[in-house]
């Protein structure tokens, strides 16, 4: 059944419907988390996002984000507050540190399927929800550790509320609670990514509505309380944070936001194609079934006098897929989780074009392939991931856990390694060694200009935790016992290593318990003499 053909079974009793979105609810959650306990291992990346909630659990100050003791303010809370909250209940597991991805995928899969089913019947609704599960980068991006899949969610789920509202509005039906949802979820969007959470459903209703020409639905949509529900979940964490800090509103919205968009001196420089190449690429081959998207005749129930809901939805999806390219093609710097929002939009698309084409037994069983080895495909990633562990550093961390007392410090050299505090389970910040003086430190989007910037904001943290090389030496010669992290081919630059006790190496990294008792340099310091004693 496709979206002109709306399923009888749309008119059925609230009780059928919400057994069944009950249903498809446990389904959806229960594929994304079973698929994640696939992959156990995080790779350090994940580490910056997990271990920042971590440190919400373990410092009990739930409202500014923290790395190694920072204020960390590149993203807003959403994702800490979620995953955290997973990690103080099911403690320091991989699929906690992942809850929040996992919340996303769950959220924009039932907005979708939700809306699919009361706008295209419920055949409809299931089918494109099967292709959405098997898209890899919904697969893959649901159990990840970053906020893209998080804010993904919320803006789908956004931009489909505000569109039931639209619909509904047009229709004469009521419509205030659908347009209250949609500002409310745009609210989370703006505490889970900033200002995406707002932008890209409002430059997606916009585009929609203009094209259709429904500026009385546009007018509609404006609603002063729907803005008070917006600010009333929005804005109570940014004027915290402003109180706290007086330069925050500026380096959250201006240097993260607008010169991340608008300026180079961010990593990953892509060409202007490369989210369409990306997107059509891990379509691949459900992709061959939409040639009809180039037919005038495909879109002719989306505007003009032919126009019906069923096309303005249709019409809706391919808006919502256009603006999310357009928004994020523009910016030098891309990743690839920067496209999520658009993945379930193009599912639906997806999804209406098998149902007009795979009309026959053969063409139905080609399709099942086609959208089936979209799966397989993620399903391998997740293997290899799997199978390949040696991006991970969790038996050094763990080594780290178990050895280690707990006032003993931990030394980073050179390097911030994201992931190890959360497997040492460390209750307190690391003191992380480079040169923090040269203004290289802030030419670079990386971990070094991440602490760096994260250091202005409590200088009195910054100058303890923050060390240059000459002072690393001193630092060691005070605690009877310190522990060292490095890329093995930094031992020359300090060689004070070659007396400490290298405990194990991982992936070119060595942990070293150094006993200042044992070093020649601290002989003449007070813990020198009295250390080993």
């Amino acid at each position: 059944m496709s979206c002109h053909e709306q399923s009888a079974g749309q008119g059925a009793g609230h009780g059928g419907a919400w057994r069944d979105a009950l249903a498809t609810l446990a389904l959806v959650a229960a594929w994304l988390a079973a698929t994640a306990w696939l992959r156990p291992l995080m790779v350090p990346d994940e580490g910056r996002y997990a271990g920042v909630a971590w440190e919400m659990v373990r410092s009990g100050d739930w409202l500014t984000p923290t790395l190694n003791g920072l204020p960390f303010f590149h993203k807003p809370p959403l994702f800490y507050w979620l995953s955290g909250a997973a990690l103080s209940l099911f403690g320091l597991v991989e699929i906690a540190g992942r809850a929040a991805s996992l919340c996303g995928a769950t959220l924009g899969s039932m907005a979708l399927y939700l809306f699919t089913r009361h706008w295209c019947g419920q055949a409809a609704a299931r089918r494109t929800l099967w292709v959405l599960l098997l898209q890899p980068l919904l697969f893959i991006g649901g159990q990840f550790a970053n906020l893209d899949m998080l804010v993904a969610g919320c803006i789908t789920a956004t931009v489909l509320a505000l569109a039931h509202a639209a619909l509904r509005f047009e229709q004469g039906q009521p419509h205030r609670r659908a347009l209250w949802l949609g500002y409310a979820l745009a609210g989370l969007g703006v505490l889970a990514k900033g200002l995406i959470g707002f932008v890209i459903p409002a430059l997606t209703l916009g585009l929609w509505l203009l094209l259709r020409w429904r500026w009385r639905t546009l007018w509609a949509l404006l609603s002063l309380p729907g803005a008070g529900i917006f600010l009333l979940v929005a804005a109570p964490w940014y004027v915290a944070m402003q109180m706290r800090f007086d330069d925050f509103l500026h380096y959250f919205f201006v240097v993260q936001h607008f010169q991340r968009f608008s300026v180079g001196g961010f990593n990953n420089v892509m060409p202007v194609w490369f989210y369409p190449a990306v997107l059509a690429l891990l379509s691949l081959p459900s992709l061959v079934w939409c040639p009809h998207l180039l037919d005038r005749g495909y879109w002719a129930e989306a505007v003009g006098a032919r126009a019906t809901p069923q096309g303005a939805v249709r019409l809706l999806m391919l808006v919502a897929v256009g603006s999310v390219l357009l928004f994020f093609s523009i910016p030098k710097s891309k990743l690839v989780g920067y496209v999520l929002p658009a993945v379930a939009p193009l599912a639906w698309l997806l999804a209406d074009a098998s149902q007009r084409l795979a009309t026959t037994p053969g063409r139905r069983r080609a399709w099942a392939a086609s959208v089936a080895s979209g799966g397989l495909l993620a399903l391998a990633v997740v293997g290899w991931l799997t199978l390949h562990q040696d991006y991970s550093l969790r038996s050094l961390g763990q080594t780290l856990g178990a050895e280690r007392q707990a006032d003993e410090p931990v030394y980073m050299l050179e390097e911030y390694f994201y992931d190890v505090p959360f497997y040492a389970r460390l209750r307190a910040p690391v003191h992380v060694v480079d040169d923090w003086g040269t203004p290289a430190v802030k030419q670079r989007d990386n971990w070094r200009k991440e602490i760096a910037d994260a250091g202005e904001f409590d200088p009195a943290a910054a100058q303890r935790l923050l060390l240059r090389p000459e002072a690393l030496l001193p630092a060691l010669c005070v605690a009877p016992v310190g522990w060292v992290l490095a890329e093995q081919y930094l031992a020359p630059r300090y060689p004070f290593l070659a007396q400490a006790e290298a405990v194990r190496t991982v992936h070119e990294i060595t942990l070293w318990r150094v006993r200042s008792a044992q070093l020649t340099a601290c002989a003449e310091t007070p813990n020198g003499g009295s250390a080993g004693k």
